[in-house]
């Protein structure tokens, strides 16, 4: 189902099965009241009662109109989902099928006029919905007060289900569930009728008139009565043997093969098995949402990695549904990836079923085509579940899928499997590692609370090692369950050097040790997916992306598309987003090794190298893109190879660096552990901008510090002083002050040394900015004056407007309006002319202060609304955060203190966003209700 609400567990919406981000506790519970009521106006009031009940905020209606707003915007891009506003109320208009709550409901009432068979059908489906207690996450008193609703409802379905149940026949093996459930609700005596009924036709007569007595007995002492009229005529009509309680005759299997053979081939459910819900819904769902048993399922997990825990998921599942196939389980280990045997034969898979289902060895065709013919004859009319696990390919899984609609398939597999799921119209169901809480949940369930909770640093190590990978996580515990006087510490240790990290899972069974079951994946590829799979091994970041991956192999995109869908098929590496693969952790250490054993140093160099170079140039010419007044640095020519070319425009450079931004910032790492000095400050110099405008000044700080000790070791001057310079700057912004002061004056003395007067003007910008953090705005304007006498020696309008600017706004600073408007006035007209964006939106910004102090203050606010939208526009959040502040204050000075507080609520949530503590702590302080 591409959009989904669910209600009966923790309130979640999907859309494609990704889950939204639902926001806020409260937001959640205007969403879920909107969600019970879908299709109906729920009026104002109501929705205050019923998300804050007696005590709402002070502004509960403005609070409220915000939740609406918010989810109003994220519904914007969901088709088949819309809030409006309706006669004095909201309406969320919504298909109720979409809606677990509506789902539920209707099946449920549909199961109860419904024939049996179809009536166990609605009501299985119906009761699947649920994953826990209803809104398990939200509590107000109306809330708390529809799930004991839902759970009465949920209740009495289940008690449908069971008389449907027994109307069947199927009275022995509901014996232990009703026991449990009567334990939980000693006064149901519908409930209490149907144990006595299923004990009775059990041949369990004693232990039904006992029962009858209990309840009798609970009855008289909680309430004061005895057991209503229906109760008592069962335990009258059981007493006498009355031939009304003769259980009916079960329905009986259809069966093509020997009678009375019913396999039970699953292997034990796994012991401690954990996460995986939503997998396991969405194998569900897969059986539910086809209308009848059947369809074939193929579980994969990122491309399919071995040790993702596919088999696992399988027999979970399969233990959790064993009654919807009561004609039997069959289940077959197809080999195809196993490190010691060969893969099993369709011929080897085939009679194994035929003689779980009852054939004579002797009597069994010795043809294949006639011996699947005999399994999907036998099987036909059945509901069955066949299990076929590691798979190899397509090929070896086609002649064990039956030809009837009763049965159902899972298969798993490491291969993707697209020819089958093109013919068979299969659901893939998709494994991703297991996130931090289920891993730490994993090792927990197998080592026990108190041995975590001894070594948390090592724990944690642990984890991060393993990167969520079951088998990984399972054999490490497994070795300190088998040595419990082990420090954990002690196996952290074995795993600190990267180049060996994978010996610490050869456990001496080639099953479970890692290099061995991804080496049976390995073995499958091509010569040439091979030697990408190595490469992509070394490479830097947590992904990568397509014109990285050319220039990594030195193949042009059209031709390293194929090893990449190779390597995908193979579960090898995993599409995670359009045109962008990641692989595992573990996995990535294998391939590295691999690559080291196959490939030559001077082939992994070079490799390497064409990488860094893509990376550089392409991030060159993105940072042109977004700063094209910037003073340019010369790059020298890539390495041999394939380069992809600039971004198409500021739109596609932007977008380019936010997706590459992890991998740069590795790829810088990288270069300096080469020694690759000029690619170092070059590549600092390359994301200044974007760093800047994102307002992520750490990582700006931190890639200048290596591009200075890059730029040292080259011993040029003039990167030194690039280096000095824009590090004065960072540390400014980050609030470290005097070591901001001695980055700029060994930059200043280093461009004096050269005579280079557009980097001492620059440099005397920053001098300004430092001094004026410092209050001290007439060093600033003097050092600003120092830049604009310079900047106009050279002729540079867009850095003389860039100055004057600076100069109107510590002038305005010092109460000298008439001269900073003068000043900023001049600085607008020439940042207009040579369409300077953010020269332009800083102006603005300067502007609206003078404007503001000055008492207009409507041109303030006109000032700084135009100064937010091209700040927006070309993504410069570190000023947004800077004008919102502004604004804000704007809006106290003329009493709207809402529009105020909005401002400046969206300015903190930027500075913290930012790591900006003393920009945070003076909004607070301006009000503290922010």
């Amino acid at each position: 189902m591409p959009l989904e609400f669910r209600l009966l567990g923790d309130l979640e919406v999907r859309v494609d099965g990704r889950r939204v981000e639902l926001g806020h506790h409260r937001q959640r519970c205007v969403l879920a009241v909107l969600l019970v009521e879908a299709g109906r106006r729920v009026s104002i009031d109501q929705l205050l009662d019923r998300v804050w009940g007696h005590h709402p905020p002070r502004h509960g209606r403005d609070t409220l109109y915000s939740y609406l707003s918010r989810l109003r915007r994220m519904l914007a891009a969901v088709d088949g989902a819309r809030i409006a506003w309706q006669s004095g109320g909201y309406v969320i208009s919504v298909d109720p099928m979409t809606v677990d709550v509506h789902r539920f409901q209707r099946w449920v009432g549909e199961a109860r006029t419904a024939a049996d068979p179809h009536a166990r059908h609605l009501l299985e489906q119906a009761l699947a919905l649920w994953s826990g207690d209803a809104l398990a996450n939200l509590d107000t008193p109306w809330l708390n007060t529809l799930r004991e609703g839902l759970v009465q409802q949920r209740h009495a379905a289940e008690l449908d289900l069971t008389d449907v149940h027994l109307r069947s026949g199927r009275h022995a093996e509901l014996v232990p569930a009703l026991t449990i459930r009567a334990a939980r609700h000693p006064l149901d005596e519908r409930l209490a009728g149907q144990l006595m009924l299923a004990l009775y036709r059990s041949g369990r007569p004693a232990e039904a008139l006992r029962h009858y007595q209990r309840i009798r007995l609970h009855l008289v002492e909680e309430l004061g009565a005895d057991p209503g009229p229906s109760l008592q005529d069962l335990h009258r009509r059981i007493l006498t043997a009355d031939p009304t309680t003769t259980p009916p005759a079960s329905t009986p299997a259809t069966l093509s093969g020997p009678p009375g053979i019913v396999p039970r081939q699953l292997p034990a459910p796994p012991a401690r098995f954990t996460g995986r819900r939503a997998e396991l819904g969405q194998l569900s769902r897969a059986l539910d949402e086809s209308g009848r048993p059947g369809g074939t399922v193929v579980i994969s997990s990122i491309g399919g990695i071995g040790g993702i825990g596919k088999t696992w998921l399988a027999l979970r599942w399969a233990h959790e549904n064993i009654d919807r196939f009561p004609d039997g389980q069959l289940f077959a280990n197809l080999r195809g990836f196993d490190p010691i045997e060969q893969p099993t034969s369709p011929v080897t898979a085939v009679r194994g079923f035929l003689e779980a289902l009852g054939v004579d060895p002797q009597g069994m065709p010795t043809d294949l085509d006639a011996q699947v013919g005999l399994y999907r004859s036998l099987v036909a009319g059945r509901r069955m579940l066949i299990v076929l696990d590691n798979v190899r390919d397509a090929d070896q899984a086609a002649p064990l899928l039956p030809g009837s609609p009763t049965c159902t398939v899972v298969v798993t597999s490491r291969h993707q499997l697209a020819g089958m799921t093109a013919v068979t119209g299969t659901r893939p169901v998709a494994l991703d590692a297991l996130d931090d809480a289920e891993a730490h949940e994993l090792l927990l369930h197998r080592l026990g609370a108190d041995r975590l909770a001894a070594e948390p640093e090592a724990v944690a190590y642990l984890l991060a090692c393993c990167a969520g990978l079951p088998l990984a996580l399972a054999v490490l515990a497994a070795r300190a369950v088998l040595s419990p006087q082990l420090p954990l510490a002690a196996l952290a240790v074995e795993l600190w050097d990267t180049t060996d990290r994978l010996d610490a899972w050869d456990s001496g069974d080639l099953r479970t040790n890692l290099r061995a079951v991804f080496t049976t994946s390995y073995l499958g590829l091509s010569a040439q997916a091979s030697e990408v799979f190595g490469l992509l091994g070394l490479a830097p970041g947590p992904d990568i992306g397509l014109g990285a991956v050319a220039a990594l192999t030195g193949l042009a995109p059209a031709r390293v598309r194929g090893p990449l869908r190779e390597l995908e098929g193979m579960s090898l590496i995993h599409q995670h987003t359009p045109g962008r693969w990641r692989m595992h952790d573990l996995v990535r250490l294998y391939a590295a090794e691999q690559a080291g054993e196959d490939q030559p140093e001077t082939a992994r160099q070079a490799a390497l190298r064409r990488l860094v170079d893509f990376h550089l140039h392409t991030a060159y010419a993105a940072e042109r893109l977004l700063a094209p007044h910037r003073t340019p640095i010369k790059l020298g020519d890539p390495a041999p190879g394939w380069w992809q070319g600039p971004p198409a425009d500021h739109t596609a450079a932007w977008t380019w660096f936010a997706d590459e931004h992890a991998c740069l910032l590795a790829t810088q790492r990288l270069a300096a552990k080469h020694n690759w000095h000029e690619a170092v400050w070059q590549l600092a110099w390359s994301l200044d901008t974007f760093h800047f405008r994102r307002g992520t000044l750490q990582d700006q700080f931190d890639d200048w510090l290596a591009g200075l000790e890059a730029a040292r070791h080259l011993d040029d001057p003039e990167a030194q002083m690039l280096a000095h310079r824009v590090l004065g700057h960072a540390c400014a912004r980050l609030g470290r002050h005097g070591p901001a002061m001695d980055h700029f004056q060994q930059a200043l003395t280093l461009a004096q040394r050269t005579g280079d007067l557009a980097a001492q003007a620059q440099i005397h910008q920053g001098l300004a900015m430092s001094w004026a953090q410092r209050e001290d705005l007439r060093q600033a304007l003097e050092h600003t004056t120092q830049a604009l006498h310079r900047y106009r020696a050279l002729d540079d309008p867009v850095q003389t407007a860039d100055a004057l600017n600076d100069m109107g706004w510590y002038a305005s600073r010092l109460g000298l309006h008439t001269e900073g408007l003068a000043h900023c006035e001049a600085a607008l007209a020439l940042f207009r002319r040579h369409r300077h964006r953010d020269g332009e939106a800083n102006t603005l910004d300067s502007l609206g202060y003078i404007a503001h102090h000055t008492g207009r203050y409507d041109q303030a606010l006109s000032y700084y609304n135009e100064a937010l939208r091209l700040l927006q526009e070309i993504g410069n959040a570190f000023d947004e955060a800077n004008t919102l502040e502004h604004l804000g204050d704007v809006h106290a000075t003329i009493g709207d203190q809402q529009q105020a507080r909005n401002a400046w609520c969206q300015a903190l949530r930027l500075y913290r966003t930012q790591n900006r503590a003393e920009d945070a702590d003076r909004v607070q302080r301006r009000s503290p209700a922010v």
